[in-house]
Parts: C-alpha cells; sequence; structure tokens
C-alpha cells in the first residue's frame, strides 16, 4: 500500500515558540523514522505528511493514499487529535486508530468518565471546573488531583488537601492551558496501565503493567515530571495474573464500548479497598521506539516496536479493504 504519515513534530512547534508542555505529546523525529522504517520493512511505500495543514493541502492540491498512518495529536481544541481523522473522513480515505468521536470523547476526561459510569466501571468522585468561582460549592472528599480536562502525557497533574491548595492549583491551571480543569479524588492504591490492540470483536488486552513511583519521584502521582526521568524514578512491572484479568476486563469493556480501534492505552488505579477505577483512556497513545507507556510495556512482553506496528496497521487495513470493496461496488 501506499501509506501517509501524519504527525506533529515537536521541534517544529518550539522553533514557533511553544513552551515545552504545550508540546509534551508531541513527536520526536525518531518516532516518525521508526514508524516509517517498520512500515517499509512490511512492504508499503511510505510518505511523511506532517500536521493537519500540511494534510489539507495535499489533499485540496490532488494527493491521495490508500491508507494514512495517523498519530498527530493536534494543538488547539477539544476535537484536536479528531482533525486529521475527520479530514481524512471527508475524502474516505482509511486510517489507523479510533475515529473523529472516540477520540474528542476519550480527550475530554469529564465526557470520558461520564461515559464510562455507563458501562458500570467505577470512577473517582470528581467535577469539571470553569471558573474559580466554581471551587467553593465543590463536595469532593479530600484529598483530590487536579488536571487539564483535555491535556496529556500528565501535563499540569497535581495534588491538592484543601480548599486553599486546590484555589492556587486551579487558577495555576486555568491561566496556564486556557481549558477547564478535571478535579478527581485521590485513589491512594496502585496504578496500572492496559496496553489494547484491535478493534470490536477482535480487541484483546495486551497485558497489564503496574505503575511504581521509586523514592526519587514526586510522590503519590505519574506526573509529567516522572515520566520525563522515568528511568531513575519510576519502576514498571507485570501485574500479577489476579488482577491482570480483572484490569483487562474491564479496559476491554471500555474500549469496546467507547468504539476503540487499532491499539490504545487505558489507565486504572485501585481505592484504599483495592477496587479498581477507571482514570483514563488513551486511544492515541504515544508510539516513541523506546519512552512511551505502551511501548515500555509491549517491551516487558516481548514484543518489539516493529511488531506493535504490524498490529496496528493490520487491524486498519480490515477497514481498508471494507473501504476499498465499498467503492468498487
Amino acid at each position: 500500500m501506499r501509506i501517509g504519515i501524519t504527525y506533529d513534530l515537536r521541534a517544529d512547534y518550539l522553533g514557533k515558540g511553544y513552551a515545552e508542555q504545550e508540546v509534551a505529546e508531541f513527536d520526536g523525529v525518531e518516532t516518525i523514522d521508526a514508524i516509517d522504517d517498520s512500515l517499509r520493512l512490511l512492504g508499503h511505500t511510505t510518505e511523511r505528511i506532517g500536521h493537519v495543514q500540511n494534510l489539507a493541502r495535499r489533499l485540496a492540491a490532488g494527493e491521495r493514499w490508500d491508507l494514512v498512518f495517523n498519530i498527530a495529536e493536534g494543538m488547539h481544541g477539544f476535537g484536536r487529535e479528531a482533525q486529521v481523522p475527520a479530514l481524512l473522513d471527508a475524502f474516505a480515505i482509511p486510517y489507523t486508530f479510533s475515529d473523529p468521536l472516540v477520540l474528542s470523547v476519550a480527550l475530554h476526561k469529564g465526557f470520558a468518565k461520564r461515559l464510562v459510569a455507563g458501562f458500570s466501571v467505577a470512577t473517582p468522585a470528581f467535577a469539571v471546573v470553569h471558573h474559580e468561582n466554581e471551587l467553593q460549592p465543590l463536595n469532593l472528599p479530600w484529598p483530590v488531583v487536579a488536571k487539564p480536562v483535555a491535556g496529556g502525557s500528565s501535563t499540569g497533574i497535581c495534588k491538592a488537601c484543601n480548599h486553599y491548595e486546590l484555589a492556587v492549583a486551579c487558577r495555576k491551571l486555568l491561566e496556564q492551558f486556557r481549558q477547564p480543569v478535571l478535579v478527581e479524588t485521590f485513589l491512594p492504591g496502585r496504578e496500572f496501565t492496559i496496553g489494547l490492540v484491535g478493534t470490536g470483536p477482535k480487541a484483546q488486552a495486551l497485558g497489564v503493567m503496574e505503575i511504581v513511583l521509586n523514592g526519587s519521584a514526586e510522590p503519590d502521582l505519574y506526573s509529567y515530571a516522572n515520566k520525563q526521568d522515568y528511568k531513575r524514578r519510576v519502576s514498571y512491572r507485570l501485574a500479577e495474573e489476579n488482577i491482570a484479568q480483572a484490569a483487562s476486563a474491564i479496559a476491554l469493556r471500555i474500549w469496546n464500548g467507547l468504539g476503540g480501534r487499532d491499539a490504545g492505552r487505558l489507565d486504572l488505579r485501585c481505592d484504599s479497598c483495592g477496587n479498581l477505577n477507571f482514570l483514563e483512556i488513551n486511544p492515541l497513545a504515544g508510539l516513541h521506539p523506546v519512552d512511551s507507556d505502551l511501548v515500555i510495556l509491549c517491551r516487558l512482553l516481548g514484543i518489539s516496536h516493529g511488531e506493535l506496528i504490524r498490529m496496528i496497521l493490520s487491524s486498519a487495513q480490515e477497514r481498508a479493504c471494507v473501504c476499498a470493496s465499498a467503492r468498487t461496488v
């Protein structure tokens, strides 16, 4: 196949004056190289497209691809991750990963939690704060965690133990990230991330990885700083069988309930009684060949980066074949 690759390159935005945390989710060239190399080794022809503006220009010029391998995060709005898929849908070009609806719902952590609660999955008590004056009526058990409602890579996440700390945190987050703040009750238990591949009845949980903060880490939270320095601050291990089975079942219920496609990652954390609670879902998980959580989990399972790319592409190719068949009817 002739495969285009869409992405947001971190260096491009840093060169335009954006701050490091604003582009934390964007990719380095090593990620694009690794995906490109894997696709070529699978026998495909690749073309690097880049961000959504480049895609729009090339589509307007008449260019088309058999499939697009999309990892573009977008920059602005709650629908930023949906921009490339929506544009490709308009031109009936198949692509990897979830559709615009799933990506938009998953990005907004408040909407995602409301939907997941409908699947009979526990999630910490939460509220979405749009303005400082909404803080006073909040009645959540302390302590709480605050984070941008549509942020990624744990940017801005912090813990507050009283109203004063929460007010300071929310004021800072509202100003810095210019979006609402998700406030949820802090869960003191173990944290897990589940890797998922496949679509619909073919979806499966690859494995469950526990995230353990070392003594040198910022306490309590898998924060942006801890992720950036994970080799020193964080230990990763495969979860034991009983908790892995329970976490996998919950993750698949959510994945299929929301309509996730091809691959993604889902985070759960235990409350004080050891019950698994939903934190968030990432249907456009990072694919850095070394540092991304999904890739780290695959490494623990003995799955190479190239094999992960093959599984993602194989799932997406099934839709591409259906689209091609529909066009010829």
